[in-house]
């Protein structure tokens, strides 16, 4: 399936519920937003027919998202019966990692294939800052634990804000030498209320990592993924460094996702506030036909890329990170 600028759309981020057991300072305002309502929320076969119609018109991999999607009961379930579908080649995760350590085995044994884990710093006290109370030893835990059973790869995701110190970047450029896992830094985006600013530029955090006295980057396809990140590799490591670039590297021209809110909207691009409801569509009876029509009116009608920039996005986000699943 192919949007109206000709990209290839096979990639599907499911949010599974809005509620999420961090109050990360970049992703949702302090007094926190207002709760769905159980009813509001689609339920997991709302979510599984969505997935199933749509994998047989183009979408072959899906990554599960929230809030945090480990909160919600019966996740394990739900990814087994995504994994049943032939049609979805790949099952990812995004979690903040603090209940991993306790779910890694079944998550993997009902068809899980990979894990995201999000990790700004490993400073304990700046960890609890910027997460809003989170404790970065259950989170080490949880890394530990994917990588003993076997969800690979396992990636970090290092948002860019101006809690990250050097001292993180040590702790990355040694853990990469350690572990076989995927470093990913994620340039900052100004949306919403954040209680953090942003941090080092990517330019800045490879300066870093080349002063380690570990060697320096050098670019690597040996890594590879459903996203935008850039992969670069040090000399004897066991893993690797991603780069995302939202803002000074539009990416837009290789999207391939499309987004499903727990609420039930289907959203062509984060960083815009076009979404279509499909949760009507759902709940009204409609056939599957009907379902593809609007999977076809939500390609047709992404946009060619967003328009935010360092100094911010003229669109006032109506959504926060935390409801969309970002």
């Amino acid at each position: 399936m192919h949007d109206g600028h000709n990209r290839q759309i096979n990639y599907l981020r499911v949010s599974v519920t809005d509620r999420c057991n961090f109050r990360c300072a970049y992703c949702m305002p302090e007094q926190g937003v207002p709760m769905l309502s159980h009813d509001d929320i689609l339920s997991y076969e709302e979510m599984f027919r969505v997935i199933r119609v749509f994998s047989q018109h183009g979408i072959s991999k899906i990554r599960l998202t929230g809030g945090e999607p480990l909160v919600r009961r019966g996740i394990t379930g739900f990814i087994r019966s995504i994994a049943d579908l032939n049609t979805i080649t790949d099952i990812s995760l995004t979690t903040n990692g603090s209940l991993l350590a306790g779910m890694a085995g079944e998550l993997k044994a009902a068809g899980l294939k990979r894990v995201n884990i999000s990790l700004d710093t490993i400073d304990p006290e700046r960890f609890r800052c910027i997460t809003g109370g989170g404790d970065v030893a259950t989170v080490i835990k949880g890394i530990q634990t994917a990588l003993a059973v076997g969800l690979m790869p396992v990636k970090l995701n290092v948002v860019l804000t101006n809690i990250i110190s050097k001292y993180d970047v040590a702790y990355f450029v040694d853990l990469i030498h350690r572990e076989p896992v995927s470093i990913r830094f994620i340039e900052y985006m100004p949306i919403g209320d954040a209680r953090v600013g942003p941090g080092p530029s990517i330019a800045e955090i490879k300066k870093m990592i080349n002063s380690s006295g570990r060697g320096t980057l050098k670019p690597t396809l040996d890594i590879r993924g459903n996203g935008p990140a850039k992969y670069f590799c040090l000399p004897q490591a066991k893993g690797s460094f991603g780069f995302i670039t939202p803002i000074s590297e539009h990416f837009c021209g290789a999207c391939n996702r499309i987004r499903l809110t727990a609420d039930g909207k289907i959203k062509p691009c984060l960083l815009s506030n076009q979404e279509v409801d499909i949760k009507d569509a759902l709940r009204s009876g409609a056939g599957d036909d009907e379902i593809v029509k609007l999977f076809y009116a939500i390609i047709t009608n992404k946009p060619e890329g967003h328009t935010l920039s360092n100094s911010g996005n003229p669109t006032n986000f109506f959504r926060k990170m935390s409801q969309i699943g970002g």
